[in-house]
C-alpha cells in the first residue's frame, strides 16, 4: 500500500510542478497576500476531484462524449489568451512594486472564479489527472484508491508551498521591474498555452 501511495506521491508531484496557468495564478496570489488559503485549497479540492474520477475509472467520458474535448480546448484556449493579455497590459500600466496596501484586491468570489476557470477550463488537468493517473493507478489493482490518495496529497502539498512560500519572494517583488518581469511571464505562459491548446 506504501509502494502505491508513493508512487502516486512522485507521479502526482511530477505532473503539477511544471509552470503552468493555474501554477502562475497560484504564486501571484500569493505574492499579493491575496485570499491565499482559499485559492490553494480550491486548486488541491479540484485535482483531488479529478484523479478521483481518474482513478474511479470514468477516463471514458470522453470517449462516450466526443464533444467535450474541442469545447474544453477552444474554451480554455481563449480564457488564457485574454488573461494573458492582461498580464502584459499590468507589466505596461505599473508604476510600483509590491507592497502590503496593494490596491485593486479582488472580491473572493472572483478570484475563485478565476482559478477555478483556470483548473476546469484547462484540457491539460484533464489529461494529467483523469486520463493518465487514471490508466496509471490500474497498475496497481485493489490499491488504487492508495495510489490516487498519493497523487491527492502530493496537490495539496505543493499547491500550499506554493502559495505560502511565495511571500518569501516578497522583497524581491517590491521591486517594480521584479513586478513588471513576472506579468510579462504570466502573459507569456497563458498566451503559450492558449497558442498550444488553438493548434
Amino acid at each position: 500500500m506504501f509502494t502505491a501511495a508513493f508512487s502516486g506521491f512522485l507521479l502526482g508531484l511530477s505532473l503539477i510542478v511544471a509552470i503552468g496557468a493555474q501554477n502562475a495564478f497560484v504564486l501571484r496570489q500569493g505574492l499579493r497576500r491575496e485570499h491565499v488559503f482559499a485559492v490553494c485549497l480550491a486548486c488541491a479540492l479540484s485535482d483531488a476531484v479529478l484523479i478521483s474520477i481518474g482513478v474511479g475509472g470514468f477516463g471514458a467520458v470522453g470517449i462516450a462524449v466526443p464533444w467535450i474535448e474541442p469545447v474544453m480546448r477552444y474554451g480554455g484556449a481563449l480564457f488564457l489568451a485574454a488573461y494573458g493579455l492582461r498580464s502584459f497590459r499590468a507589466a505596461l500600466m505599473s508604476q510600483g512594486g509590491l507592497s502590503p496596501s496593494d490596491a485593486n484586491a479582488q472580491s473572493l468570489a472572483r478570484t475563485l472564479a478565476t482559478c477555478l476557470a483556470f483548473t476546469w477550463l484547462n484540457p491539460h488537468v484533464y489529461l494529467d489527472t483523469v486520463v493518465l493517473l487514471g490508466s496509471i493507478s490500474t497498475q496497481y489493482g485493489g490499491q488504487k484508491l492508495a495510489f490516487g490518495v498519493g497523487a491527492g496529497t502530493a496537490s495539496f502539498l505543493f499547491f500550499f508551498s506554493l502559495g505560502y512560500g511565495a511571500r518569501l519572494l516578497r522583497p524581491v517583488f517590491a521591486k517594480p521591474g521584479a513586478w513588471r518581469a513576472l506579468d510579462v511571464l504570466i502573459g507569456m505562459t497563458m498566451c503559450g498555452l492558449a497558442l498550444k491548446l488553438a493548434v
